[in-house]
């Protein structure tokens, strides 16, 4: 299993000299710099099922698509900006808006219609219960369409 973290192009980093800048005029720079937004996610496994726990704070469950396609479900979706005026009194921004995507490798044989999802309070939890795992098989060796079911001997005499 793996996750896969996707991000948006980044806009180049900030230097030292930059940085600088920033902080000695309270962050006038970062506001302008848009940050690439992955949200924070978690998997952990028990006997019956992998869970994955995503923070999507700000979001409904309108926004969020979970999406299985070959073997690899998908978390997508996209946080807006919620401020109406970008530059009116704005001293830092730090927050990060805008599309993200976040995906995990599904075990071999796993079921998409064992897949559920609840989402309470900004936090997605999926359940993905686990394939049953492969069990021995035995097969019966049977005659072939041209051989008898069972060889009879003859009686032979002897003098």
């Amino acid at each position: 299993m793996q996750l896969v973290r996707t991000r948006p192009a980044v806009a180049a980093p900030l230097s030292d000299v930059e940085r600088l800048f920033d902080s000695f005029f309270s962050g006038s720079r970062a506001a302008a710099v848009a940050r690439p937004w992955a949200p924070a996610v978690d998997v952990a496994e028990n006997e019956e099922a992998i869970v994955l726990t995503a923070d999507l704070p700000g979001l409904s469950e309108d926004e969020i698509a979970i999406e299985v396609d070959d073997g690899v479900l998908t978390v997508s979706g996209e946080r807006r900006d919620s401020r109406t005026d970008k530059e009116a009194g704005y001293r830092r921004v730090e927050r990060s808006f805008g599309r993200f995507s976040r995906a995990l490798r599904l075990p071999r044989g796993t079921d998409p219609e064992a897949i559920s999802a609840s989402f309470d309070r900004g936090v997605l939890e999926v359940r993905i219960a686990k394939p049953e795992s492969p069990k021995p098989h035995r097969v019966a060796i049977g005659a072939g369409a041209d051989r008898p079911e069972a060889i009879e001997a003859k009686a032979t005499e002897t003098s």
